[in-house]
């Protein structure tokens, strides 16, 4: 399946780009990658040239076009369907599309507060009205999944293999890693196997060496 391209934003900080970026290498699907620094004078610009939202990140797949990471994912999902994105069993695959949606839409405290930024560690910020709520509901999604369904498969991941869902939840991990965020043991053992993942690190490698700074902010 040729000819994808994925723009994305700078990796240090696009928690969106992220999303689909893990779903296409767990696909193995080959694709170009075009990447716009954010937060510069010609930024919209310069992403309007591949898609009229203006946004990061987009999926271009000869002349069909995917926009927003959850969108992206599913398409995805729908080109390799043998690439396992969603959980095989239904009501796992049901609870594994309500969660993503949930990450999709929610969690505002945690984004605005604690934004990605995987080069940094701020032990001591971001702790603001919302935000240990927010954590105390993402890693209870986290633990139950493992206990209800990743215990039930092999894998270290939310449902065993990896899947779209731990492509979710990925800028998350890095959120807790840069502000010391404390979690169970359950949700620990989930957070180390998903920094371990090659495509994450690959990814976290990439943005170590990107010269771009740019000042907190949700991308």
């Amino acid at each position: 399946m040729g000819d994808l391209t994925l723009v994305i934003g700078n990796k240090n900080y696009s928690s969106w780009s992220l999303r689909p970026w893990l779903v296409l290498k767990a696909a193995q699907a080959p694709f170009e990658e075009v990447l716009i620094a954010l937060d510069q004078p010609n930024t919209r610009q310069e992403i309007l040239k591949h898609w009229r939202n203006g946004t990061v990140p987009i999926l271009k797949h000869g002349d069909n076009i995917v926009w927003e990471s959850l969108a992206i994912c599913e398409y995805v999902a729908e080109l390799f369907p043998d690439a396992g994105l969603w959980p095989k069993d239904v009501r796992a695959r049901a609870i594994a599309r309500s969660i993503s949606a949930e990450m999709h839409a929610g969690f505002s405290a945690l984004r605005e507060h604690m934004p990605m930024n995987i080069r940094s560690r701020f032990p001591d910020e971001g702790r603001k009205p919302g935000v240990q709520e927010d954590i105390n509901r993402i890693a209870a999604i986290w633990r139950r999944a493992r206990e209800r369904y990743g215990a039930e498969n092999d894998g270290p991941f939310l449902f065993g293999d990896f899947t779209i869902v731990d492509a979710m939840f990925a800028p998350v991990v890095s959120r807790f890693r840069t502000y010391a965020v404390e979690v169970g043991e359950v949700e620990s053992a989930y957070m180390d196997a998903m920094w371990s993942y090659p495509a994450m690190q690959e990814w976290t490698k990439a943005a170590h060496a990107e010269p771009m700074i740019i000042d907190s902010a949700e991308f």
